[in-house]
């Protein structure tokens, strides 16, 4: 797919069900593909590996259904990183977990108003195209890391806070293993430590589509001037060290580092667990959660 415009893969054996999710995102600004079936969905997969942007995907289809062509996805190097919306008709909480563990990271349970759909839909878009940026970042070279073992960096914005995740992930092994973890991280950082951003303000500005406007509006107010991030590595014989610390009061940080089916219909709040059992090989919060460790083996 090469139109310019994020690109979406709707799956499901219902046609009505289909139209319905077109009508819904049709003046969304993407470009739409359907498939009635999970045999046809990952056909179009294969055929186009990279075309996709996010993918919608129905649980229970007869033939190859939703866990099966998700588990597909997910062990498919090329396709791995794309969002995977699930939507289902049960909202059982093994289901959803699951669904989660195995790689889904949005849930949608029938019926459900198209605003949600389109807020849902949005943040997985605009995930997926800020990982594919920073794994752009990457392939601008690395040559420089290679002579050093330990540094420290101050960040206060977002921009930073992506420059430094695509270049600090040039330690690893893989950097397009941790890239995406690392600036987690500086984000939530930022966004819960720094700038105070609680959970569910967070879910309604994402909603609204406020979120990063009210990021740069708390970044200009007079209590926020001056403020940084810390992001100190250090790499040694067998394992690369990434310190994270924020000048924020902390947070509860204990039930962000596995999945919650409670948590599996809210447009965020996936991440650090994400991180953990994509990105790091140990991941541990110090104390009030103001300060993270991330581990990378080397080997």
């Amino acid at each position: 797919m090469s139109s310019g415009l994020a690109t979406i893969l709707i799956v499901d054996d219902e046609p009505d069900n289909l139209d319905i999710i077109c009508a819904h995102l049709e003046n969304s600004n993407y470009s739409l593909v359907r498939a009635t079936n999970g045999g046809d969905a990952w056909s179009i997969l294969e055929t186009d590996p990279t075309g996709f942007d996010t993918i919608i995907l129905d649980r229970r289809m007869p033939g190859m259904n939703g866990m099966q062509l998700l588990k597909n996805i997910k062990e498919s190097d090329l396709m791995k990183h794309v969002p995977v919306v699930m939507q289902t008709a049960k909202a059982e909480n093994q289901d959803i977990v699951e669904g989660l563990k195995a790689g889904a990271y949005y849930y949608l349970t029938k019926p459900y108003e198209g605003d949600v759909l389109k807020s849902i839909v949005s943040s997985a878009v605009h995930d997926r195209l800020h990982e594919k940026s920073l794994h752009e970042s990457l392939r601008e070279g690395r040559q420089i890391f290679d002579l050093m073992n330990f540094g420290r960096f101050r960040i206060r914005n977002l921009r930073e806070c992506n420059l430094v995740a695509s270049q600090v992930a040039h330690l690893c092994p893989q950097p397009h293993r941790v890239v995406t973890g690392i600036s987690e991280l500086l984000i939530n950082a930022l966004e819960h430590g720094n700038l105070k951003i609680g959970y569910q303000e967070k879910s309604k500005l994402i909603r609204s589509g406020l979120w990063q406007i009210e990021i740069e509006r708390r970044l200009n107010a007079r209590e926020n001037v001056g403020g940084f991030i810390e992001l100190e590595f250090k790499v040694g014989e067998e394992t690369v060290q990434i310190r994270i610390l924020d000048q924020g009061s902390g947070f509860d940080w204990t039930p962000y580092m596995d999945f919650d089916p409670d948590r599996a219909f809210d447009p965020h709040g996936r991440g650090i667990a994400v991180a953990r059992l994509s990105s790091f090989d140990d991941l541990e919060y110090i104390g009030d959660g103001s300060e993270v460790i991330a581990t990378i083996k080397k080997a």
